[in-house]
């Protein structure tokens, strides 16, 4: 079958021709509906750490049981399911706390997950350990939906901490209109009160965060941005940052940006620094990170696309085309999700 995989480090990833897996006892065999391209898969290419083995990308997998291994149960053949892709070990005191994403037994590395140095989904059939790992889509298109498992998921798992200061008197700010951040504007709009702030450097990823409902928007590139932001937001201020890049340049507008009483919370991994200490940032400012989420908002992320209260602004290609919509996304030319159907 075919897959895209990262053979090489530091290497752009291939498509490949690989054997088709099949499931042995505990297993399930899923034919891929479709497989999202993510800026972290980019991060994977760059990785400077040696591969412990060639491995499919794809960590926002969904498609429809295809077999399974003995001993399975809870699922049907022809099922249409999303794939959680934290595969933890399940056993440790983190994976059986419904954070499988924090696996203590499975550090977040290379080599933790779908997709993240186990064979994902940008393959014909994805092979997945456990059952656990499955969550039923119902009418959801698995072709479309595929994303909800990280561009959704991620983004929603971070806004429960900032729930507490999304009040209709207060302004959240995204940081990084794309995959995640065009979620992030749906979802805090739907779910909170908040006004939000959208930032990103293309005039044309701001103009989709206000077809979402963002209520004011900045170019992250202005020399003035964090005054625009004080601007926009009559001097306020933020008091939540969702910040989906995570550079140098967005933690310090995240520091400009916020007032007393806030939350910062880094979803990207853009690498960057901040300077935290009494006098850096406004006080009782908490600037915190985040991995994924768990199994049990992925479902409460599903409810939601089933009752149409958000949805995923995706492009579809055939799976031969991913390495030229790699391209296209790390030039920032990619709205929303790419997704990849292997079946058509």
């Amino acid at each position: 079958m075919r897959a895209h995989r990262i053979v090489t480090s530091q290497q752009p990833a291939e498509l490949c021709e690989v054997d088709m897996p099949e499931p042995g006892p505990g297993e399930v065999l899923l034919k891929v509906g479709g497989a999202g391209l993510c800026h972290s898969d980019l991060h994977l290419m760059h990785w400077p750490i040696p591969l412990a083995q060639a491995f499919t990308l794809g960590h926002e997998t969904a498609g429809w049981v295809e077999a399974v291994g003995a001993g399975v149960s809870g699922v049907e053949l022809g099922e249409s399911v999303l794939v959680h892709g934290a595969w933890g070990c399940g056993r440790c005191r983190r994976c059986q706390a419904d954070l499988e994403q924090y696996c203590e037994n499975r550090p977040v590395s290379l080599g933790s997950g779908c997709g993240l140095g186990c064979d994902g989904g940008l393959a014909e059939y994805l092979l997945v350990p456990a059952v656990r790992h499955l969550v039923p889509l119902g009418d959801l298109d698995p072709r479309v939906w595929a994303p909800l498992d990280d561009a959704a998921l991620t983004p929603y798992h971070a806004m429960k901490r900032l729930l507490p200061l999304c009040t209709p008197d207060n302004w959240a700010m995204v940081v990084g209109i794309g995959g995640l951040g065009h979620a992030a504007v749906q979802l805090l709009k739907e779910l909170t009160g908040v006004r939000v702030l959208a930032v990103d450097i293309a005039d044309d990823k701001l103009a989709l965060a206000t077809a979402l409902g963002a209520d004011a928007v900045v170019r992250a590139d202005a020399a003035d941005a964090a005054a625009q932001v004080r601007d926009a937001t009559r001097g306020q201020g933020v008091a939540a940052v969702l910040d989906c890049v995570g550079n140098d340049a967005t933690l310090q507008l995240a520091a400009a940006s916020v007032h007393a009483i806030s939350h910062i919370v880094v979803v990207g991994i853009g690498m960057g620094t901040v300077a935290m200490g009494a006098l850096n940032v406004p006080y009782e400012t908490a600037i915190s990170n985040t991995f994924w989420g768990n199994v049990t908002e992925l479902r409460e992320i599903i409810a939601l696309a089933q009752a149409g209260r958000f949805h995923l602004h995706v492009e579809q290609i055939a799976l031969e085309d991913a390495a030229d919509a790699y391209h296209r996304l790390e030039a920032g030319q990619v709205q929303g999700r790419v997704v990849a159907l292997p079946h058509g």
